[in-house]
């Protein structure tokens, strides 16, 4: 593992070269361009809100504590990361399959085209920061929330969904070139990750809830169940995972990259000879 961190180090250029590259053909025939990666987060933003926030605000509120009186800014922040999550896990199970010809001719780590996803998806998601930052500070001013220390739970955040995603995107790319059902069956786990991880509603609601105790233990197992947490936490020190959920979070964060890593190394012979 080293030695092909040192290899994508040296590749470092190169994978910025590729990004750029998926980014410009990904929005050139588009006339708004990257406010597509706004509008989409908060399109859901606006649809969950009608929903919950209008609809239903009396249930709501009741279970989000000291979001109730900012649940906009709640759904922002979790759809913002669940945008780049998504995204990503989706681009990522054919970043081999969609670019075999450049692949299998250009000297670069293999790893490059599968983490070049998420970065790529990761500068959409910084994009959208200062729509967040926007909000908040509307929100502190108002004294709807109060911002402190848990500012600093956004790099944490970051860095943790960051090595998550990489580990499932060389997890699902080298899988996909075997295996083309992977990249169908991701649009039904995207969908089932979205409900079953606390992004539209508080974790206290599942931990709260009348579920046996063996399945919040294994809701809680998902790495990013404390890493939605995190991204909360910026703006609600209430929501900051304890210390069980955020050593689960960042352990099992980092067995994933590792286990991602090494099957990618493993499988990298097949994949070549399959593309």
């Amino acid at each position: 593992m080293t030695s092909g961190v040192a290899a994508l180090w040296s590749a470092r250029t190169s994978l910025r070269i590729l990004v750029r590259r998926d980014l410009a053909v990904k929005y050139q025939q588009s006339v708004l361009g990257y406010l597509w990666s706004l509008i989409e987060p908060l399109g859901m933003g606006l649809i969950y809100w009608f929903v919950f926030g209008v609809l239903y605000s009396g249930a709501t509120r009741r279970h989000l504590g000291d979001a109730a009186g900012s649940y906009p800014l709640f759904l922002i922040t979790g759809i913002f990361a669940w945008m780049w999550a998504s995204s990503a896990l989706t681009e990522a199970a054919n970043a081999l399959t969609g670019q075999a010809r450049l692949i299998t001719t250009m000297n670069l780590p293999r790893q490059v085209f599968p983490i070049g996803r998420v970065t790529g998806r990761f500068a959409e998601y910084a994009a959208g920061l200062p729509i967040l930052v926007a909000i908040a500070a509307l929100y502190a001013a108002h004294g709807r929330i109060h911002l402190g220390w848990t500012l600093l739970a956004l790099p944490l955040a970051v860095s943790v969904q960051f090595v998550l995603l990489v580990g499932l995107a060389l997890l699902l790319s080298a899988g996909n070139v075997l295996m083309r059902d992977i990249e169908r069956f991701m649009r039904l786990i995207i969908r089932v990750l979205f409900y079953a991880t606390p992004i539209i509603y508080p974790l206290d609601l599942v931990r709260g809830s009348g579920m046996p105790g063996w399945l919040k233990v294994a809701y809680e197992l998902n790495p990013l169940v404390g890493i939605f947490q995190l991204h909360h936490a910026i703006w609600y020190p209430d929501e900051f995972p304890d210390a069980r959920l955020l050593t689960v979070t960042v352990v099992g964060s980092l067995l994933v990259f590792a286990l991602g890593w090494w099957s990618f190394r493993r499988l990298e012979p097949a994949v070549l000879k399959e593309l």
